[in-house]
């Protein structure tokens, strides 16, 4: 490899952290504008930028829809007065806040978004093609908590450390449903994909269609594996129903308690960075990434635009999902976090694995 390929990779890496940077801004936004509309309010409707929101017709529509509500907090937060409590420990009080964030972004870079046809074959859009696609992901993702934890532990009082202590108990509890999930969805395409974790070889073999009819997408062979995937990805990244690190009606703000302004802001952005790369996983594994029913993606700019704008809108769906959930679930407690993480999810994936292995085992036998 050059230096131009370098440089290259260098460019798209950053180009990937600007589109997702800019997705997780403007999905706060969408997380404020659904919880208005399911709260029967208005949301952000009053932002403008001089000189764009003067233009007629398209800049009060603008703003009305809040479109420059994201660009306000973003340097609201850049701004702000940012102290540090005197009682907390200060270096790992700082560097938390850019553990959680970290992990999220170098997920991203084994993350396939999109396909190209060359003479007839087809090359991945993405940042490295490994065939170790998911045990990359899985391992580097749930670093994330360490962050979390440092914050709960640095702030040195009582509810950051609780809510600490509550995410990884909770992490440990559903990472083994979740990584039991994934089991039986490379082992059925283990034929078209030679047996390896590449992420890219699964989506394209999930491009086929089973009778000729229905899509060979994962969640039509393996429903529930989905569904328990789907159930640790919600807790995997503290969202409600599973915000107990947060809990505000029994730890104020959990593990963020001690943080505001531009310390608060990285761990709001990790969070929904989190969330965007994990329904991007989502769409990955169970919803056949860029791949539409009876439809195949022309050659060329045309097809590689194309499959990026059908993956991206299958995340969107998930992230809507992600917020429809927070506002219409009610906060679990604690007891029952623990209880469906260990007694009702990992037996499903258990036996949902075992019940695979012998499917496959007949189909190949």
């Amino acid at each position: 490899m050059d230096w131009i390929d370098i440089l290259l990779k260098v460019i798209y890496a950053l180009v990937m952290v600007a589109v997702v940077m800019t997705i997780a801004g403007y999905s706060v936004l969408a997380e404020r504008k659904i919880a208005s509309w399911i709260q029967g309010r208005v949301g952000p409707n009053r932002t403008a930028l001089p000189g764009l929101s003067a233009l007629p017709v398209i800049g009060p529509m603008l703003v009305k829809l809040g479109i420059w509500q994201p660009l306000a907090d973003g340097v609201k937060f850049l701004f702000k007065e940012d102290p540090i409590p005197g009682h907390v420990k200060k270096f790992y009080y700082v560097l938390a806040p850019m553990i959680s964030l970290a992990p999220a972004l170098i997920t991203m870079v084994v993350l396939p978004f999109g396909v190209y046809y060359v003479d007839g074959q087809a090359m991945p859009l993405v940042l490295a093609n490994v065939d170790i696609g998911i045990l990359f992901i899985l391992a580097v993702s749930s670093l994330g908590v360490y962050g979390i934890i440092l914050a709960g532990w640095a702030s040195n009082s009582k509810y950051p450390f609780l809510g600490g202590i509550r995410a990884s108990a909770q992490m440990i509890s559903y990472e083994l449903a979740m990584g039991l999930a994934l089991l039986p969805v490379f082992m059925w395409f283990a034929p078209e994909t030679g047996g390896s974790l590449n992420l890219f070889n699964l989506v394209q073999a999930q491009g086929n269609h089973m009778w000729g009819v229905l899509p060979a997408w994962t969640i039509f062979y393996q429903p529930l594996g989905a569904l328990i995937f789907l159930v640790s990805l919600f807790a995997e990244t503290n969202r409600a129903p599973f915000d107990m690190p947060e809990s505000e009606t029994d730890l104020v703000a959990g593990f963020n308690t001690e943080y505001g302004a531009f310390k608060f802001g990285l761990f709001f952005l990790g969070e929904y960075t989190h969330i965007i790369i994990g329904s991007g996983v989502f769409v990955t594994l169970f919803l056949g990434g860029w791949n539409l029913p009876w439809i195949t993606m022309p050659a060329g700019i045309l097809g590689a635009a194309l499959s990026i704008l059908v993956f991206l809108g299958k995340t969107c769906a998930l992230i809507f999902l992600f917020i429809w959930v927070r506002w219409t679930l009610p906060r679990f407690r604690y007891d029952q976090v623990m209880t469906l993480g260990w007694k009702k999810l990992l037996p499903l994936a258990v036996a949902n694995f075992v019940l695979y292995l012998i499917i496959i085992a007949l189909i190949e036998g």
